[in-house]
């Protein structure tokens, strides 16, 4: 199988670094993008062909790795082969506008998430009814090797670009924050990293499969941030339903 990526940005990353991980890097990937740095660095860490000339881009799949806005462009500029099928990696736009402004039935849409490179990820996909079964099977050989791959109602995307997308960004730094104050607290970095990584992957479980939430909740009599919760919890509400809202304007 031979796939191309349109951009060579953070999320091409992501999937080349979970599929060498996995070993199931396809023997013919192709890469383009107009910053010769950021191709030169990719050909470095996965052995992958390049091209700053992005026109030409063919495969089985042709992912579009690119921010809504560069990809309208991108859109109405390429030609792709009859057999091969689109792939968006983006929120916002729709496979029907896709469609149109390539002139290409064969398109699928994909959210993926950091975890992937660590073939952890959830990253649902839809997929048009012109898509062949091949197709289909195509695009699942490459994610699930990196993780839980849904098919999703479309209109259900973009808030699986809210929630699961970037949802490692709104733990991460909290994640790290606890570590560094358990190494300011006596514990030394090993000793840190295995507290708090045991502490997050059980209260994780805990949380989905104690059958009483509220009761769950309650069984820690020290909350030293309660007093902050009700903020901490509108700050999510807030920013990410005027994100959410934004991505929803449908192209």
């Amino acid at each position: 199988m031979k796939i191309s990526f349109i951009g060579g940005g953070r999320v091409v990353r992501i999937i080349l670094g979970g599929l060498q991980r996995a070993g199931r890097t396809p023997e013919d990937v192709m890469v383009c993008d107009t910053d010769g740095r950021t191709l030169k660095s990719l050909e470095e860490d996965f052995s992958v062909n390049t091209s700053t000339d992005c026109r030409d881009a063919e495969g089985d799949l042709i992912f579009l790795a690119l921010h809504p806005p560069a990809m309208k462009e991108v859109l109405t500029n390429i030609k792709p082969p009859q057999d091969s099928m689109v792939v968006s990696l983006a929120p916002r736009i729709s496979m029907g506008y896709m469609q149109k402004a390539m002139n290409h039935l064969k398109v699928a849409r994909v959210i993926p998430n950091a975890p992937s490179i660590i073939n952890r990820g959830y990253n649902p996909f839809c997929i048009s009814s012109e898509a062949s079964q091949s197709d289909k099977e195509n695009l699942k050989s490459i994610f699930d090797a990196l993780g839980d791959f849904p098919e999703v109602d479309e209109e259900k995307l973009e808030a699986y670009a809210i929630i699961t997308a970037m949802g490692p960004t709104y733990l991460w730094f909290q994640l790290d924050e606890l570590e560094r104050l358990a190494v300011e607290f006596g514990m030394d970095t090993k000793e840190a990293k295995a507290a708090v990584s045991s502490m997050t992957l059980g209260a994780v479980e805990a949380f989905y499969s104690y059958p009483q939430r509220d009761i769950l909740m309650d069984l820690i009599p020290i909350k030293p941030l309660s007093s902050e919760e009700a903020e901490i919890r509108s700050i999510y509400r807030d920013k990410l339903t005027a994100l959410y809202r934004n991505l929803k304007e449908k192209l």
